[in-house]
């Protein structure tokens, strides 16, 4: 009688054994086995990390073991149950394995595919199986549902609460991602919890602002303390700070924004008309048009909360620094609207800085953090699970990057950005304009927008001889690369040819969920709704991974640093901008900053928003091997060493510096959006 050994991995996860009944059953070419139960006499079956085998005795050879399926049925108490995979040998002596990494909750079975990802004309007969019989047993349809939480949204999952969600994508630990207890565990941290009742209480001057900062510093948070101020500190942070994607090249000043050479004359320093610099390619400008017309946070009816678009121009100087020439408060020219310049009174000059950077703030926040990394990091993660089995190559290559994302933004809608949440209590988007800035800014959302160098291209800021401290755009490029060599080098490995690409149809229902349901069919975000080929599946992927790791990275890891310091990136004004020169003092500028309590749930959220996750994963790092075959081992392997390069070139760069630049460096870079 032909005996299989069957092998099962439980995972190591807290409360990831079970003792409920397991059953089996293998499928071959030739025949299936019966349903067998799991079960060893006077043994605890399937405790946490366990790895147990078990004899399932057949009649008759299977054939080829192409299929398993696992069904978990309650004994006493339900609980959950973590498999990471099956392992069968064979009466032959060969070995067949299945990887799960998956959750089996409330009497679920899952049908397994061969780890090996194989595209043969007899596995694709297995595949169109599975696609058939999945909506019976992983329910994927039913499970991953879309929902728009906000009109003109990009699509979301469907769950109020992390508890709804499906017990694969949710945190281990639903504590460690409660927005409310790790804001508060930040303030008590930072020891500013005495200032919480505050909240129509102004500071006294700028010194004041260090009772919150002082007690926990760090390089580059110290530096922006001491040199906030400072012209080439304020233009620097559009390069290298926490939203490096809003410079661009200024071709020519736009009719809104009316600066004439005489008023910058005495800042430009090449003999150079205005006119002269900027086709010499030395000028560039930050338009925070989308912000106008939000409307700003009511949610406090004591202390009135104001917003500005403002524009800024900027200059290269002879050393290479980008320094503000001239800023305008809103985006209609006039009487009412003056454009600030160095030249004017210091207060009045640093008022208008501070006003850019409070609507950088906003724009960081809303757009460039939660839409551009969150959101669209969900939607990728949605379709994914939505049409790819988990056997499919691509599935166990995403799969990594988009561990915790649906986890984090439902927790984010539960208690963060949601009407009355944390976002409200100190943003001046909050009470609703977050939401109708991330209305307004998805319509410029568009799929090449989120391809690294075309969107470092768009803006012309792509020579490192005219920008040659552009230092997120240097590592980006370099990470970018190496992450599209790998993802070229696994897509390669399983599709042979473009026809391949054109005919996996789990592959082409996963980017046509994304379009059609994810980004809504939008008619200009441009997303496309097939692939034709290797390469364009290549480009895709990588798309989704860099989104997720690196450019999520850049745009997270570094709030601490650089706005901890509260008057360099305000989160509300409380005094609307000034519309006239020589009026602002000291005092205008401390009443216009955020009060005490709001400055607290500020410093409380950039720390928390700051911190790497317990027992993080970073690029290249894939404990869970989802890929058995060799020639994907090899390709991970060849990843890691790009890796470790870029990460010791940005090291050789950083030292001495100090302003050092690390948030895309690969060893800071977690695979996924989790935080």
């Amino acid at each position: 009688m032909p005996t299989y050994t069957v092998t099962i991995a439980t995972g190591n996860q807290w409360f990831a054994g079970t003792d409920d009944y397991i059953y089996i059953t293998l499928v071959g070419t030739e025949r299936c086995s019966e349903r067998t139960l799991l079960d060893k006499p006077l043994y605890n079956d399937f405790e946490r990390g366990a790895v147990d085998s078990y004899d399932v005795r057949v009649g008759e050879d299977l054939g080829e073991i192409v299929l398993v399926k696992i069904e978990k049925k309650k004994y006493w108490v339900q609980d959950d149950w973590y498999c990471r995979y099956i392992t069968v040998k064979t009466p032959s002596g060969d070995y067949v394995e299945f990887p799960c990494f998956r959750w089996l909750v409330d009497d679920k079975e899952v049908v397994l595919r061969d780890g090996r990802g194989k595209f043969t004309l007899h596995m694709q007969f297995i595949i169109v199986y599975c696609r058939r019989l999945r909506p019976l047993t992983n329910k994927s349809a039913v499970l991953y549902r879309w929902k728009e939480w906000q009109p003109g949204f990009p699509m979301s999952i469907d769950a109020n609460r992390h508890k709804d969600l499906p017990r694969d994508i949710q945190f281990d630990s639903e504590k460690g991602v409660d927005f409310v207890l790790n804001y508060s565990k930040a303030i008590e941290n930072l020891f500013v919890n005495q200032f919480m009742h505050m909240f129509q209480s102004s500071w006294s001057d700028f010194a004041d602002f260090e009772r919150i900062f002082v007690r926990i510093k760090n390089t580059i948070s110290e530096y922006v303390m001491q040199h906030w101020r400072e012209d080439f500190m304020f233009g620097y942070q559009f390069l290298n700070g926490c939203n490096p994607v809003v410079i661009r090249k200024c071709t020519k000043l736009p009719d809104k924004f009316p600066v004439t050479h005489e008023m910058v004359s005495v800042s430009l320093e090449r003999e150079l008309t205005l006119e002269q610099e900027i086709e010499a390619g030395n000028i560039y400008i930050v338009d925070y048009e989308v912000l106008d017309g939000i409307t700003p946070n009511s949610t406090d009816p004591c202390t009135l909360q104001y917003l500005a678009a403002p524009i800024c121009l900027l200059y290269k100087n002879a050393q290479n620094k980008i320094l503000p020439i001239a800023i305008q408060l809103g985006q209609t020219p006039g009487k009412d609207t003056p454009i600030f310049l160095p030249t004017d009174g210091q207060y009045d000059w640093l008022l208008a800085k501070i006003w850019v950077r409070s609507a950088d703030f906003q724009y960081h926040q809303t757009i460039t953090h939660l839409l551009r990394t969150h959101l669209m990091t969900e939607v990728f993660a949605i379709a994914m699970y939505r049409q790819l089995p988990a056997v499919h190559p691509v599935y166990k290559l995403l799969i990594p990057h988009i561990r915790f994302t649906i986890a984090i933004n439902t927790k984010a809608r539960e208690q963060l950005i949601c009407e009355c949440g944390i976002f409200d209590k100190a943003n001046a988007t909050g009470g609703g304009g977050h939401v109708q800035l991330v209305q307004k800014a998805v319509k410029s959302l568009t799929f090449r927008s989120l391809c690294f160098p075309d969107m470092i291209k768009s803006r012309c800021v792509d020579s490192k001889e005219e920008l040659p401290t552009y230092f997120y755009r240097d590592d980006g490029y370099r990470v970018w690369e190496a992450t599209k060599s790998f993802v070229s080098d696994v897509v390669n490995i399983y599709y042979t040819s473009d026809e391949k690409v054109q005919g996996d149809e789990e592959i082409q229902a996963f980017i046509k969920d994304v379009c059609s349901f994810g980004m809504q069919d939008f008619d200009h975000c441009e997303f496309p709704k097939s692939l034709k080929s290797r390469e364009e599946l290549t480009e895709y992927l990588t798309v989704v991974v860099f989104t997720a790791s690196a450019q999520h990275a850049a745009v997270n890891f570094g709030q601490y640093d650089w706005c901890s310091w509260i008057p360099n990136a305000p989160s509300t004004m409380r005094r609307p901008p000034p519309n006239q020169k020589g009026i602002t003092d000291v005092n205008l500028i401390i009443e216009s900053l955020p009060d005490r309590g709001r400055s607290s749930w500020h410093l409380g959220a950039v720390w928390a928003l700051s911190q790497y996750q317990e027992n993080e994963l970073y690029l290249g790092m894939y404990p869970d091997e989802h890929f058995i075959e060799k020639p994907v081992k090899a390709a991970m392997e060849k990843f890691r060493k790009q890796l470790a390069e870029i990460t010791s070139t940005i090291k050789r760069r950083n030292e001495g510096k100090k302003l050092p630049y690390y948030n895309m460096s690969p060893d800071k870079i977690p695979n996924s959006v989790a935080v």
